[in-house]
């Protein structure tokens, strides 16, 4: 950070500019791993293609769940209320929000993979894709949330708006990750 003009605060289109090209560059570049995952499990895939209608319901779901915990967290910091204690009793009950809306989402996504099975003839037990589903759902939710703070303590730290940085940074690290934790799972589940 050159002056204080660029740090929190400092939402000016150059200073802005300045601060996310080159995060941004570094993320998309990150971004080509979740491409490379699927290019490594794709004969996994042709074996089990109902798993493939999991793919971006993970990334998009997990970057979301990352996403609505990074902005709270970005604006209890911009109201003066975030305390980075493992104590503070608000940071847990975003946490678990975030805990329970994966579970809610991604137990609804595994009952929809069994249908979608079903009516593609590509059927999978219920049971394995609710394991897989929620197990690699609730998985990634807890990697979410720890990136979420994460990624708000240091833009703390290093004096930069995290309304800048924690969204773009958890979004594209939850989608690599979470096609790796689902792959990770759906083996450990099927094989």
């Amino acid at each position: 950070m050159s002056s204080a003009a660029d740090g929190v605060g400092a939402w000016t289109i150059p200073g802005i500019v300045r601060r996310m090209v080159p995060l941004l560059a570094a993320l998309s570049v990150l971004e080509l791993g979740s491409g490379l995952v699927l290019d490594t499990y794709a004969a996994f895939l042709a074996e089990y293609r109902v798993l493939a209608v999991l793919v971006p319901v993970m990334i998009g779901t997990g970057g979301n769940l990352g996403a609505i915990l990074s902005a709270r967290l970005s604006t209890r910091l911009h109201l003066g209320t975030l305390s980075f204690d493992p104590r503070d009793p608000v940071l847990w009950v975003d946490v678990l929000a975030t805990l329970a809306l994966a579970a809610t989402v991604f137990g609804v996504t595994g009952l929809a993979a069994f249908a979608i099975g079903h009516l593609l003839g590509e059927p999978m037990g219920l049971v394995d894709l609710l394991v897989i589903s929620l197990g690699s759902g609730m998985l990634l939710a807890l990697v979410a949330s720890g990136l979420s703070i994460g990624a708000t303590y240091a833009s703390y730290r290093f004096g930069v708006d995290p309304d800048e940085t924690t969204i773009p940074v958890v979004t594209n690290v939850t989608d690599v990750l979470g096609v790796v934790i689902l792959f990770a799972v759906a083996l450990t589940v099927l094989r």
